[in-house]
């Protein structure tokens, strides 16, 4: 599975992201955290989701009348980031990207207990 997130811009913390099977999903934050309120929050979006998967295998587990059940999980996760900006140290962005995922974003560390995260990033100036 790939999903592309891309940030709406310096005037919030709204964003949008495509899935693999093409479509797009919006999410924004509170305004206490600099978003508009205007789409789910990024967290109440993992919530969703696990809330989708779960319905999803009950209701075919049920439909098909079956008991041997097989579950699955995600084992590798890379977050590969493309920062667009003006005299961005490269220093600030791994940082950035560091602490999200080992101290601020809770959807990434939950995730870590199960899969190997990589993370990467580049640069690109405006």
């Amino acid at each position: 599975m790939e999903v592309k997130v891309s940030w709406n811009g310096p005037s919030g913390m709204s964003f949008r992201a495509q899935t693999g099977s093409g479509h797009m999903v919006a999410m924004d934050g509170a305004p206490e955290g600099g978003g508009h309120n205007l789409a789910p929050r990024p967290m109440e979006m993992v919530l969703l989701g696990t809330g989708g998967c779960t319905a999803y295998d009950v209701v075919l587990i049920l439909k098909r009348g079956r008991e041997d059940v097989r579950g699955w999980v995600f084992t590798r996760i890379n977050f590969h980031f493309v920062v667009t900006g003006r005299n961005l140290k490269p220093g600030a962005v791994e940082r950035a990207v560091a602490l999200s995922h080992e101290k601020y974003c809770s959807a990434s560390i939950m995730l870590a207990k199960t899969a190997t995260m990589t993370t990467s990033f580049e640069i690109v100036e405006v």
